[in-house]
């Protein structure tokens, strides 16, 4: 039945750190997303990008497992990568008021823990305290989440993607509200990780930013969709489209 989805398990250096082959998502029955195929090897930086309601978010949700697909598969090359995914989804004004402190909310990333609960592991608590003080929020780690710069909560909250993961990291827009200055130190972050062997699949309307930065392109669309280095999406048509009307 080819409108089943098959998660599989491989063991690691068999395949591509996440494949997948004509994937189908829908909301109400109606597809969002129509046989896309496309893969991510380990150590890629990969840009999803496109016109909004292409269905960006709804693809990251369903590589979290929170939005069954209704056709094509999911092939994931470890058991580590499916479970140990970090996710920095877009803030929303109830997690922007989230009354915690900062090294509640970091800690919170690890699996299984509930974000009061304190009965850490040595390892859980050293890689937060090695996680904070990369981030540079180690001074803020007592200070209340909701009282911090726009900026400074969405170090928090990579912060605490991080303690979920070794090895992939799903970022859903995660400069959108910040200042010029918050905005390049968060690109800078995220580089420096993927050069560090973290793989990273992003969300961005920024195209401009994601042809720097990324060395994949993942563009949706409703009619062709593009995926391929970041050079040739800029020398493809959708992508010269896209970078055109980005400029004006």
């Amino acid at each position: 039945n080819n409108m089943t989805l098959f998660v599989h398990f491989v063991k690691d250096g068999e395949m591509s750190c996440i494949e997948i082959k004509n994937l189908t998502l829908a909301y109400d029955a109606e597809p969002v997303i129509k046989n896309l195929s496309f893969s991510v090897e380990h150590g890629d930086y990969i840009c999803i990008v496109g016109e909004n309601g292409s269905g960006k978010s709804t693809l990251v949700k369903s590589l979290l497992g929170l939005i069954q697909p209704v056709g094509g598969s999911i092939t994931y090359s470890c058991k580590k990568c499916m479970k140990g995914i970090g996710y920095l989804p877009q803030q929303t004004s109830v997690q922007r008021d989230f009354p915690a402190s900062v090294l509640e909310v970091v800690r919170s990333g690890f699996a299984g823990k509930g974000i009061f609960d304190f009965d850490f592991k040595g390892t859980d608590k050293r890689k937060a305290h090695d996680i904070m003080h990369r981030l540079k929020i180690e001074p803020l780690s007592g200070k209340c989440y909701r009282e911090l710069s726009g900026g400074q909560q969405q170090k928090v909250l990579l912060a605490r993607a991080l303690c979920a993961t070794e090895s992939v990291l799903l970022l859903d827009e995660p400069v959108t509200g910040l200042d010029p200055v918050s905005t390049a130190e968060m690109y800078s972050i995220i580089k420096e990780l993927n050069r560090d062997g973290m793989t990273v699949l992003m969300i961005s309307h920024d195209v401009v930013s994601a042809v720097e930065n990324a060395n994949k392109i993942l563009h949706i669309s409703d009619s062709t969709s593009f995926f391929g280095t970041a050079e040739e999406y800029k020398q493809s048509e959708i992508g010269r489209r896209f970078l055109k009307g980005a400029a004006k």
